[in-house]
């Protein structure tokens, strides 16, 4: 049953494996501290790729669907946090000149109308005070990361109103909502000059090369929840999802130590507040807690 006295936080994801890769650190620092911590996957995973070698087999392959649930049950565990999935399915990432259409009936191709009314039924059940998910772009151009987006921004102003969406419970206004900004300019560069001065190869030498500054976001960081003690449990998280997590791939080649000295934070845009929480901020709950009376 929520409790009218404890902060509630909210997580958007599109996919299984996503939880685990923007903003577990941060989920797992709140669930410490004694936070209500739900995440919401909006599709089921299922036109994901085997992206571990060490799974792509044919038996695995047969039962991905299944799979990819179970692997969302551990890493919920390892979190801490609840999980509710939303029920829709996966759009799979289109690829081709010219791209392919969507297959019927995918996430991405439900209005948004439609595809925002389960979560506005379960932040109306729930009633977190903060909301986190993607920006516009979707963290990165993947069809349902853009939708998950879109609901959540829908559902995050609808869920309040008693006008919409009258017959999914009583009304529930979140006081702040928040994009992800997980991967930016600043803090890749820094990583990969800290990597290069320890004399280590980096792994972001390419990706620098042909970055783009002009799609560079970091500009628009108003939020950073330092959270680095929480790295080892987030890292444990996305090896939980062992189809999608290689763990001798690029994400886990640079030291922990390294990453908590350079950057010890997750970091966040506040899109949306309808408290008093000046930014820069260090804290999603700034501004609630005195609401709320929780320090």
């Amino acid at each position: 049953m929520t409790q009218p006295d404890q902060l509630r936080l909210l997580a958007v994801h599109a996919h299984p494996d996503d939880e685990s890769s923007k903003g577990a650190a941060t989920m797992a620092k709140y669930v410490a501290e004694g936070v209500d911590v739900l995440v919401a996957t909006c599709t089921g995973g299922e036109r994901g790729s085997v992206l571990n070698p060490r799974m792509d087999r044919p038996e695995v392959w047969e039962r991905l669907p299944q799979i990819r649930a179970e692997e969302m049950a551990a890493a919920r565990e390892v979190l801490g946090v609840r999980q509710e999935w939303l029920g829709f399915v996966d759009s799979g990432l289109p690829e081709g000149d010219p791209l392919p259409p969507l297959p019927e009936g995918c996430f991405a191709l439900v209005p948004v109308e439609e595809a925002a009314a389960p979560l506005v039924a379960l932040i109306r059940r729930f009633k977190p005070q903060v909301v986190t998910t993607y920006d516009e772009r979707g963290g990165y151009p993947h069809p349902d990361h853009i939708k998950t987006h879109d609901i959540s921004v829908h559902a995050f102003e609808a869920a309040g109103d008693p006008d919409r969406y009258p017959e999914l419970g009583e009304p529930w206004q979140p006081s702040k909502l928040y994009y992800q900004m997980s991967f930016t300019l600043p803090r890749t560069t820094a990583i990969h000059e800290a990597l290069l001065a320890r004399g280590l190869e980096s792994p972001y030498a390419e990706m620098l090369a042909n970055w783009d500054p002009a799609k560079d976001i970091s500009h628009r960081v108003t939020t950073r929840v330092p959270c680095g003690e929480y790295f080892d449990v987030r890292d444990r998280a996305l090896i939980a999802h062992a189809t999608q997590i290689d763990p001798d791939g690029r994400w886990f080649s640079t030291p922990m130590d390294l990453q908590r000295e350079v950057w010890p934070t997750e970091d966040y845009e506040l899109a949306r507040s309808l408290v008093d929480s000046p930014t820069p901020e260090d804290d999603l709950f700034a501004g609630i807690r005195s609401e709320v009376g929780v320090r």
